[in-house]
């Protein structure tokens, strides 16, 4: 039935297509301009809606570069409250900066997150406020072309990969394939961690990149549950039940997880981005009450743990933990990708004589 659905949207797809490819035609012939700055930007983003990872991968990037160079990140701030440029400090909010920001400001507090619809707007505010900033992590902007990136890094879901996708609304993708052209490293997510040599080479072989363009393949790496307040790390056991509070676009590889490693778990699932209510929270303990296990949790992701966290007093004396996740290069090519992010910034200063 879905599939018959998506046979009829496809006239729609391609309006929607013909749209994007006038748009970049006139951004590719200089008609409409991107703006350059004298710093270097690193792009991380995708063709399709929904997760690929780019969260993880900002805050790799950030891992990576924070104390060699004064790093910020740039974003709109998907379903935040406020409008225009806003920088996150020690009173900001999830409904002030968005969720993936509001989670990148918890983690690194010393690295600038600056939110602006517009981010050719954005920057040079950025650069206003923040003078010492060095290199600026531009977050899911792979399809505004009103900034020109010196790198841009494109993923990609190894389930779902953009050359076997179609565009909205048949299928997930919000830009036209051929843009992938524009990448500089392609990284296909959220692969097995067995995958074989042959089987990445079979991906390679469907996207086709450019010989400029480098390849690169990670899996997901869940990290240990810690407390939503306390902070304190937990260890899952096989006589655990689990309930899941996921409000995101993809809680499959989430429910991957404690398919392996509990006797019992079921999830709660609110739509992507859902700003949880007092009523939500009333939900979460009376599902978790009716769990029939004396050793039970709570469970939720980072993002989702960012719009939770206000809830502190309602949840304060529930068993509530996150479950952290990050990339992990496969093929052990991490110092390899890691050396071509250096690689660009000293490239890029020694071009300004710095």
């Amino acid at each position: 039935m879905f599939k018959k659905i998506r046979y009829v949207l496809i006239p729609f797809s391609l309006l929607y297509g013909g749209i994007i490819k006038i748009r970049n035609l006139l951004f590719d012939k200089n008609i409409l301009r991107s703006a350059k700055f004298d710093l270097p930007l690193i792009c991380v983003g995708n063709l399709a809606v929904g997760g690929t990872g780019k969260t993880p991968m900002v805050e790799y990037i950030i891992k990576l570069l924070q104390d060699k160079y004064k790093v910020a990140t740039l974003s709109r701030g998907y379903k935040r409250k406020t409008k225009g440029f806003f920088i996150a400090d020690d009173k900001t909010t999830s409904e002030d900066i968005g969720d993936e920001p509001m989670q990148m400001h918890n983690k690194f507090p010393d690295v600038t997150v600056a939110v602006a619809e517009e981010r050719v707007m954005g920057i040079p505010q950025l650069l206003f406020e923040k003078p010492p900033t060095q290199v600026i992590i531009l977050d899911d902007a792979f399809q505004h072309r009103e900034v020109n990136p010196g790198l841009n890094i494109l993923l990609t879901d190894s389930n779902n990969l953009y050359s076997q996708d179609l565009l909205l609304p048949a299928g997930n993708l919000r830009d036209v394939k051929s843009s992938s052209g524009r990448a500089d490293i392609i990284i296909v997510t959220k692969c097995e961690p067995g995958i074989t040599y042959k089987e990445r080479q079979d991906i390679i072989q469907q996207l086709n990149p450019l010989d400029s363009q480098k390849i690169y393949f990670t899996a997901i790496e869940y990290k240990s549950l810690f407390h939503l307040f306390s902070q304190k790390e937990y260890q899952l056991d096989r006589s655990c039940s689990a309930l899941l509070v996921t409000g995101i676009a993809n809680p499959e590889p989430v429910k991957e997880v404690f398919e392996n490693f509990v006797s019992r778990y079921q999830i709660l699932k609110f739509r992507d981005h859902h700003n949880f209510s007092l009523e939500d929270i009333k939900q979460i303990k009376d599902e978790f009450l009716r769990i029939e296990n004396d050793n039970k949790i709570i469970v939720t992701t980072e993002k989702d743990a960012v719009r939770l966290i206000k809830f502190e007093k309602e949840l304060e004396n529930l068993p509530i933990y996150v479950l952290p996740i990050s990339h992990h290069f496969l093929f052990d090519e991490a110092p390899k990708f890691e050396k071509d992010i250096l690689a660009f910034i000293n490239s890029f200063d020694e071009s300004n004589g710095k």
